[in-house]
């Protein structure tokens, strides 16, 4: 496997142009595109349509310079989009792509690795149970398979985007005598993030079987992945599953690294992770390696105790602005603050994604 991937800004949630670009210079081709992982500036919350306009357009984009259907797009790349650019966070893309090796993998080293998996549609009453964790924990094992990680030691961020529930599904479940997780539409965003994180957990070895429980979800976050990164979405009623990491079969010109920030202004692991995946800094990153850097991922949440070391926060009492938007922009800020780029991958609502109040943050950069 020969992984690449390219980061790309965008002017729109409809803006692909960028990305043309880079086809129109054969930097990769667009058959080989495998996923995308980006940031839209929309809200964040259900009625988020930038998410699925993003996701048509870059669709589009494939469909043209490859010759298939945008049909036969969906079913082969998934597309994942975390709403929500808050601060100085650039709206943007991580175009993934996979070829077969140009070159024998580098002896004794492992290399950047990516495998994707789609799992079957949910039904609403499933949405948020412990019947959509085992659903992800299956998707999130083929995926592995498929990016050809031996080691789970070597998985660094696993993103998930599965489905929310809306009014209509909602009112379908209860024509069927079904009852629903629950009726607040926002909240069931809560529920997907939370039992998809579980299922990622589950299949990584970090969460036991006998935790993918209703009990569990959304009560007991002493129970998280240290790797997983989740986003709820109106626009799929499945899960959408993208592995990251290294394996001994790449011979990919990049790696993968992450550590685990324990709060929201936890730049040390910032630094950590750069570290691990061998870039140069005190600080700030060196600026001989700022262009080794093709992109930071984090997953944050304010801390429920409503304190950070120790001095209050008031994220979740505004009524003005929700917390996943104050969030975004102070993570956003302290990694950008350590790289020098603002053009990062930070998304919310961390339900069992690391420990209370941290995540995890992964970086991808060339060796």
């Amino acid at each position: 496997m020969d992984a690449n991937a390219f980061k790309v800004g965008m002017r729109a949630p409809d803006d692909v142009s960028a990305a043309a670009e880079l086809l129109d210079r054969r930097a990769f081709s667009a058959e080989h595109v495998v996923a995308i992982l980006g940031k839209t500036e929309g809200n964040g919350a259900v009625n988020d349509y930038t998410r699925a306009l993003a996701t048509l357009s870059f669709q589009m984009l494939l469909a043209e310079r490859t010759g298939k259907k945008i049909q036969d797009i969906a079913k082969r790349v998934p597309i994942i989009w975390s709403g929500g650019t808050e601060g100085l966070m650039a709206p943007h893309a991580t175009i993934i792509t996979r070829l077969p090796d140009r070159r024998p993998p580098a002896a004794g080293q492992k290399r950047f690795a990516v495998g994707t998996a789609y799992t079957r549609d949910l039904l609403p009453e499933e949405f948020g149970t412990a019947v959509h964790a085992q659903v992800a924990a299956e998707g999130v094992k083929a995926a592995i398979a498929d990016a050809g990680i031996e080691s789970l030691d070597d998985l660094h961020f696993v993103q998930i985007k599965t489905g929310a529930l809306t009014t209509d599904r909602i009112a379908a479940a209860r024509s069927r005598g079904r009852s629903v997780v629950t009726t607040d539409t926002y909240k069931s965003m809560s529920y997907a993030r939370a039992v998809a994180a579980l299922g990622i957990g589950a299949a990584t070895g970090e969460i036991p079987a006998a935790k993918l429980s209703d009990d569990v979800v959304c009560h007991d976050f002493s129970v998280f992945s240290n790797v997983a990164s989740t986003s709820s979405g109106v626009e799929l009623m499945n899960c959408e599953i993208i592995v990251l990491g290294n394996s001994a079969r790449s011979s990919s010109e990049l790696v993968m690294a992450h550590a685990v920030m324990r709060d929201a202004i936890d730049a040390t692991a910032v630094r950590e992770a750069l570290r691990r995946a061998g870039l140069a800094l005190e600080c700030e990153l060196s600026e001989r390696d700022q262009a080794r850097l093709i992109n930071v991922f984090a997953k944050c949440e304010p801390d429920a105790s409503g304190a950070t070391r120790g001095r209050r926060h008031v994220m979740f009492e505004d009524g003005d602005i929700n917390y996943t938007r104050h969030i975004r922009g102070v993570v956003n800020a302290v990694i950008a603050s350590v790289t020098g780029d603002t053009m990062c991958y930070v998304s919310a609502g961390a339900e069992h994604q690391g420990p209370p109040g941290g995540g995890v943050v992964a970086v991808l950069a060339r060796v």
